[in-house]
């Protein structure tokens, strides 16, 4: 805006519009935290396929049951996952050192990107350049073992490196950012690398550096010792440090939180305190825990006897659905697996969300679980004591297959009257509190008076508007669905003294029809004489 007219003519000023559009947040990104073989420990990896999975944390493992979850949950329907590698004991990583002239000096130390056996698979070799006596190159490779032939599932190629730090190409610094194989530690020599092999050349071997085996030898490999995986976790502890590990994953955000290990803990102790851990940390990030059953838990009676020493200690954060599921298990002939449920109902919630909305009940006709089928078959009446207990129940029915037909919290047991009873209901109020409190950032630090509440009425209003056209609410007017408050009345002058402005939003939720009632009667006076 111009300090002074001084002369006659036309001014042009932008005012603002006060319009700061507030996006809804992802509602079904869902976090995975389990026993891997490969993959930074204690490290959420964003993945959005099981194709990534496979690259990032080497695929299915029969020591694996979250593995198994991750696979479920692409197949029906999820789409971005965060997943955490955890272990008890101490894993170790394979590594290999690279001496230079003197075959008694080190001057490079090469180990595996992550923990694991798997760093044994990888061999490097090196070559020099012919006229650069200070350059290398690195070859890296991955290879298998496959119906005893030896076959190399995975190359990289790494030119023209230097072990001077000063270097653009300095060896440390290109392979952090360009090897999904190795990485540099330790000390780092002046001379250049060799590599000495008591092995000869292996001629039918691919080379991926030209003319490499008559130049160097074979590919070396990096080596370990014996307890590099460590193994599952066996306690809540290792689970949980794992889940708090998630909070590296901000500014993005989780929405479901899967723990299949949890189930395979010792004791019911140590699950419930893993679960409720769990739940806790949920609450605090706005996202939603599912639970499982352990594979013992597999009658009616059992569920009721796990609600009573684990389940009862959850909430409106969390559901569980019984019984566990099976499927063909890939590695292993297609032999039927008895699988954690939770990675299928994540799947089921993302894509219920993509095609109904998050105030759609992931559960009736359209739940189908893909891949799937229910371990054992559930009557109605057996249904009908699960259902009362918040214990939501996969079915098989004739003509609509293996379903989930059930959509409560383990808030949701009918003698609690929760308000929370519902997952859609519970759901879209977690995916409105964090929409809002991301759409409203901007507001800090402004001037707290009739402008900035006029503002945000504004805004959050729109937001709100938005979902009651999409069908989210109850109602048929936006008075009906919705209300919004941010005025003298719900910020007091004590309130704007303290720099607090405070926001009242009330929705009106879609319920889930739980019970259709069909009346049917006769209709009298149709007697014929």
């Amino acid at each position: 805006m111009p300090d002074s007219h001084s002369h006659p003519g036309v001014f042009v000023e932008e005012v603002p519009s006060g319009v700061r559009a507030i996006r809804g947040v992802s509602t079904s990104n869902t976090a995975f935290v389990g026993f891997f073989r490969k993959g930074p420990m204690k490290t959420p990896v964003r993945i959005t396929s099981f194709a990534d999975f496979e690259r990032e944390l080497d695929g299915l493992d029969r020591e694996s049951p979250t593995s198994y979850a991750i696979q479920q949950y692409f197949l029906n329907g999820g789409r971005v996952a965060f997943v955490v590698r955890v272990a008890s004991g101490t894993p170790t990583t394979a590594k290999i050192d690279l001496v230079g002239g003197d075959p008694a000096e080190t001057v490079l130390t090469l180990e595996a990107s992550s923990e694991g056996s798997w760093g044994k698979e990888v061999e490097v070799a090196v070559r020099h350049p012919v006229g650069d006596h200070e350059r290398f190159d690195l070859a890296v490779r991955r290879v298998r073992i496959v119906e005893g032939e030896k076959q190399v599932v995975e190359t990289e190629v790494h030119r023209d490196l230097s072990m001077s730090s000063q270097d653009p190409s300095f060896v440390q610094g290109k392979l952090a950012s360009s090897s999904r194989l190795v990485r540099v530690t330790g000390a780092i020599g002046a001379q250049r690398p060799h590599l000495v092999s008591a092995e000869p050349a292996d001629p039918t071997s691919p080379s991926i550096l030209g003319n490499l085996e008559s130049t160097v030898g074979v590919f070396v490999p990096l080596t370990g010792t014996a307890s590099m995986d460590g193994a599952a976790p066996d306690s809540s502890a290792q689970l949980i440090d794992g889940v708090k590990s998630l909070e590296s994953i901000a500014p993005d955000i989780f929405n479901l939180l899967s723990l299949p290990e949890a189930a395979s803990l010792p004791t019911d102790q140590a699950r419930r305190l893993a679960y409720t851990e769990a739940e806790k940390f949920c609450l605090d990030r706005r996202a939603f825990l599912l639970v499982d059953i352990p594979q013992e838990v597999g009658t009616v009676p059992s569920v009721s006897s796990w609600m009573t020493s684990v389940g009862n200690g959850l909430g409106r954060n969390a559901a569980v659905y019984f019984p566990r599921l099976e499927i063909a298990d890939q590695i292993d002939e297609d032999r039927l697996r008895n699988v954690a449920s939770s990675g299928t109902m994540a799947g089921v919630y993302a894509r219920t969300d993509e095609t109904r909305g998050v105030w759609k009940a992931p559960a009736g006709t359209e739940a189908v679980l893909r891949g799937a089928s229910v371990v054992t078959q559930v009557t109605d009446l057996e249904n009908d004591s699960l259902n009362r207990q918040g214990v939501n129940v996969l079915r098989i029915f004739p003509a609509l297959g293996n379903v989930a037909w059930g959509a409560r919290t383990l808030d949701g047991a009918d003698s609690t009257a929760s308000e929370w009873k519902y997952v859609p209901v519970r759901r879209t109020a977690l995916y409105i509190e964090e929409s809002l409190y991301r759409g409203t950032q901007w507001a800090i630090f402004e001037p707290n008076d009739e402008s900035l509440w006029a503002q945000i009425r504004l805004n959050v209003s729109a937001f709100m508007n938005d979902l009651f056209r999409q069908g989210a609410f109850q109602g048929q007017t936006q008075s009906d669905a919705y209300f919004l408050k941010c005025d003298i009345e719900t910020t007091s002058q004590n309130d704007i003294d303290i720099g607090v402005v405070n926001i009242l939003v009330g929705f009106a939720p879609l319920r889930p029809a739980e019970f259709v009632i069909l009346e049917i009667q006769q209709k009298a006076g149709q007697i014929q004489i």
